[in-house]
């Protein structure tokens, strides 16, 4: 296969990768709607961590000191990520909070501003500027169009920033492998811990809530992140991180084959938001040696950082 051919195909795989985190919404709002909250999150993390065990059986050798600690930081904040973003789909539609949870690409530089003291490039600023507003839109351009399950999606967006942040500082330190596997079984852990105080569901038995665990444990979580660790030997960060930006496109595509409902205000607002996450993050965003380039949140998979050398590496 030529280079230019790879290429192609890594493109489209990850093109896939976009549109099944795309379809998560709509998936993980169906299942709990059947199964409780807590139970889901914990047996699809579960399965996630045995099947990344199964591809990536290495990251447990790739430990160093301090791997533990920085994974069990980054997985609380993805448990609290994934916490909000489930519940906040028992209060609005899959499309909204597939937008609303992009939202952390704009949230990301300006946070990091306040915590790593790090102010912004102005195209940045002017890409926040365009997600808030498209927000606005797609909440119906007023108050009451805004619901408590937008709120809880929007706190997901902040947890998943902060998630980012601590990545791409001391996460920069640690194996990728060693780190992923150590969040996956946090959240695995603590959501099933509750749902076994709490809730105490037993086994799934409808099929389409197994069919949500199963693509959301091994194909959006495990096989996602093999595909872009070896995508991003062969393309840009750049190319990378707009190719992954169009997950909340197909997110908002598959709610509105599910039966969401835009309208004008919605569709301006959805594309205000993705011009200000491809602006905030592919235009003004520091050098590829400053950052972590664009991180699939919605799946907790850290993306290491690739210098040039790298980008040209046989597999």
């Amino acid at each position: 296969m030529t280079s230019r051919a790879k290429r192609l195909w890594v493109t489209g795989a990850l093109i896939g990768v976009a549109i099944v985190w795309g379809a998560t919404f709509v998936l993980v709002k169906d299942a709990v709607e059947r199964y409780p909250l807590y139970g889901f999150l914990g047996l699809r993390f579960a399965i996630a961590v045995a099947a990344f065990a199964l591809l990536f059986p290495r990251s447990f050798l790739r430990f160093k000191p301090g791997t533990l600690q920085v994974g069990l930081l980054a997985g609380s904040l993805l448990t609290a990520g994934y916490v909000f973003q489930t519940w906040g789909l028992q209060g609005t539609t899959a499309s909204k909070a597939a937008f609303i949870t992009g939202m952390f690409v704009v949230i990301t530089p300006l946070m990091q501003g306040v915590l790593l003291r790090l102010p912004p490039r102005g195209l940045t600023l002017l890409g926040v500027g365009l997600a808030v507003v498209g927000l606005w839109l797609l909440s119906g351009a007023s108050v009451d169009g805004w619901t408590a399950g937008d709120t809880r999606v929007l706190m997901c967006a902040f947890a998943y920033a902060a998630h980012m942040i601590v990545l791409g500082s001391l996460g920069t330190r640690h194996d990728v492998g060693a780190l992923t596997i150590t969040q996956l079984a946090v959240v695995a852990v603590a959501c099933g811990a509750v749902s076994l105080a709490f809730e105490q569901p037993g086994l799934p038995v409808d099929r389409s809530v197994w069919f949500a665990l199963v693509v959301t444990g091994v194909f959006a979580s495990a096989a996602a992140f093999g595909i872009q660790t070896y995508a991003q030997r062969h393309i840009s960060p750049t190319r990378t991180a707009l190719v992954l930006v169009t997950e909340p496109a197909f997110g908002g595509l598959f709610g509105w084959l599910a039966g969401d409902y835009f309208g004008i205000g919605g569709l301006a607002g959805s594309a205000l938001i993705l011009g200000g996450m491809v602006i905030a993050e592919l235009v003004g965003a520091a050098p590829p040696g400053e950052r972590l380039v664009h991180e699939p949140a919605l799946e907790g998979i850290p993306v290491p950082l690739v210098e040039p050398e790298e980008l040209s590496a046989k597999p």
